[in-house]
């Protein structure tokens, strides 16, 4: 009985035992699992970017009025019988004879950032075809004839696309500048490929199975069969940048600033077209067709050996091809002002859209100033200067070897008399806009390139890259780092009650009577960057505009003051800070403008309404306010400026 007990006992102190493993196993189990769904999780989330999906509002007024500029244009497409042209400005509709039709407008009815790319796909979450167009800052743009969907990722370095390649299955491959090749599903937003990921992607072409990727700086990345390959100058390609990708039955061939090179599968097969900045590429029947920046379009056959070594014959000279493309049995052309029929046979191109018409020359701004006639001056950054009637209705342009490189317009007095800053002098116009004297370094500047002007009573202070020169009727004196200048480089000049500020590479100089008194850097001051790139005088201070770390204030007793959304890293362009009665006016590198409301002590940001987010170039006059961008001019009323 004893025995029988201890056995019954034992029994069950086992299946306790057993019990008890089991339990073990399984919780073991259980975290493992629960470990390996949280690891899954957080890979997914890695890969999972995030984006928004929004229909963009109805075109409504707008305070700003535009002042036109010629239409730029960079990528055409086809699209519902009708014909669409993009480019940094907006996209533009015409019909088929080339009458315009529409146009919609960055910063108006589209985001303020410049087009780069179109394509015409049916994605996933459409419905039927759209037409695609990608930004450089605020992701996708989708069209489907009427209305606008943007599709934009919530990371900024996501939402900077540069090329497009939709897929029949509905997914769309998207080439970013810092994230690599992107696919997006209508679901899910996220790397094609870690191999492909952290690059920056200037074309695509191919399909999900075998993709061709063309990169800035780091030669093309072919994948295919689950593999990528990547090939740069080591493996035959002419350069290691990019500009264009085409790929034809079992050959690719990859445009590059110095020639095409050839790849049939996955090998290098020859470099052509030596010589050609090949920004396009497309083939018509057997021949090759490369689109070029300074050789219009250039033929080559494609097919027969041996392969011409030069490059081939040059359709004459349409000046930056863009971009080439078939339709039907045409062959087309499109250029920054137009696009072009290519003809057969070494007949010459034929331009179907003419440049628009237009009160400003260009669209590059790079310094503004209203004359007290009331004629708005706008200098260009490689297109001289335009002097426009008052209320914009036309302008009379200057360009010459002189007035070519405008840096900055300073009214010089009351009867109109302008000094122009420019890359190859001091230029001097008269009160009738007319050009009468020219300064060098031949007439005593320190340097050729003047970078800034201030007016000092009958004294003219030049900004140079070299130091600083003074002008007055005794001739030229000049002052440099030798003479205690904190750095030669500079960049930006103002003047208030006897005491002058230069803004230099190198950190600020504060200068009376021709001496330099006190430098600040970031060394002995709170000052958050050395690179100086605009100055303005406020209220016995100074605002101080920096390269890199945002606006500071600099007040009369030498300490420096920072604000909460002013003071940041980003970049104030050279010389586009304006003071007002109101307001301070900077413009930043691709952040917009910024605002501050003298009464309130606040700075606001302005970027919808705007040509660009790249803001050049500020004046101010007649109640209005004055702003240039790389991509033309708007008009603001001051009181209209916060609304």
């Amino acid at each position: 009985m004893g025995g029988t007990t201890r056995r019954r006992a034992f029994a069950a102190a086992a299946a306790g035992l057993g019990l008890l493993a089991l339990a073990s196993l399984g919780y073991i189990r259980w975290r493992a699992l629960r470990a390996l769904d949280s690891a899954a999780r957080e890979v997914a989330a890695e890969r999972n970017l995030g984006f928004s999906v929004r229909l963009l509002p109805e075109s409504a007024g707008s305070r700003f009025d535009w002042i036109t500029t010629p239409a730029v244009y960079s990528q055409a497409a086809q699209f519902q019988g009708r014909l669409y042209l993009c480019g940094p400005s907006g996209l533009y509709e015409f019909d088929s004879s080339g009458k315009a039709l529409r146009q919609f407008l960055v910063g108006r009815q589209l985001p303020p950032s410049p087009l780069t790319h179109m394509a015409v796909g049916l994605l996933a979450d459409g419905g039927q075809p759209e037409l695609l167009i990608a930004t450089g800052s605020e992701g996708i743009l989708a069209f489907d004839g009427a209305r606008f969907r943007q599709i934009r990722p919530t990371e900024a370095a996501a939402r900077e696309i540069q090329a497009l390649l939709p897929l029949p299955s509905g997914r769309l491959l998207l080439g970013t500048s810092e994230k690599g090749v992107l696919v997006y599903d209508g679901k899910h937003l996220e790397p094609f490929h870690p191999s492909l990921s952290g690059i920056d992607v200037t074309a695509l072409a191919g399909s999900d199975a075998d993709l061709w990727a063309g990169t800035r700086s780091q030669g093309v990345f072919h994948w295919h069969g689950g593999r990528t390959d990547d090939f740069g100058e080591s493996s035959g390609l002419p350069d290691p940048q990019v500009l264009s990708l085409l790929v034809d039955g079992d050959r690719a061939l990859v445009g590059t600033p110095v020639g095409v090179a050839e790849f049939r599968g996955n090998h290098f097969r020859r470099a052509i077209a030596s010589g050609a900045f090949a920004q396009s590429l497309a083939v018509s029947g057997d021949t090759l067709l490369v689109g070029t920046l300074d050789q219009g379009v250039v033929r080559l056959p494609p097919r027969p050996e041996p392969f011409p070594a030069g490059a081939g014959q040059s359709l004459g000279v349409i000046d930056d091809v863009e971009q080439i493309f078939t339709s039907g049995a045409g062959v087309y052309a499109v250029a920054r002002h137009g696009l072009y029929a290519l003809g057969e046979d070494g007949a010459g191109p034929r331009n179907l859209i003419h440049p628009s018409e237009a009160a400003l020359t260009a669209d590059n701004i790079s310094a503004l100033s209203l004359a007290t006639d009331g004629r708005l001056w706008v200098g260009y950054f490689r297109r001289g200067l335009d002097i426009l009637d008052p209320g914009g209705r036309h302008a009379r342009h200057v360009e010459n070897d002189r007035v070519y490189c405008v840096n900055r317009i300073v009214p010089l007095r009351p009867g109109g008399d302008m000094a122009v800053a420019t890359a190859n002098g001091l230029v001097l116009f008269d009160g009738g806009g007319n050009e009468h004297q020219a300064l060098t370094r031949a007439d005593g500047l320190i340097a050729d390139d003047v970078t800034d002007v201030a007016l000092d009573g009958g004294r003219l202070i030049l900004a140079t890259p070299a130091g600083i020169t003074f002008l007055d009727p005794e001739g030229a004196r000049s002052l440099y780092a030798f003479e205690g200048l904190v750095n030669n480089h500079v960049y930006a000049l103002a003047e208030q009650d006897g005491q002058l500020l230069a803004g230099t590479l190198g950190g600020l100089s504060v200068l009376a009577h021709e001496q330099v008194m006190t430098s600040y850097t970031t060394a002995n001051s709170h000052l958050e960057r050395n690179w100086i790139s605009a100055l303005a005088p406020l209220d016995r201070g100074w605002m101080i505009g920096t390269y890199g770390g945002g606006i500071a204030r600099l007040d009369d007793s030498g300490r420096f003051h920072s604000y909460d959304v002013a003071t940041s890293d980003f970049d104030v362009n050279p010389g586009a800070m304006l003071v007002t009665d109101r307001y301070v006016l900077a413009g930043s590198l691709g952040r917009g403008l910024y605002v501050y409301d003298r009464g309130a002590d606040r700075w606001s940001r302005i970027t919808q309404g705007l040509p660009s987010e790249n803001v050049t170039a500020l004046a101010a006059g007649g109640g209005y306010v004055y702003i240039g961008t790389d991509d033309g001019l708007v008009r603001v009323r001051q009181e209209d400026l916060l609304r």
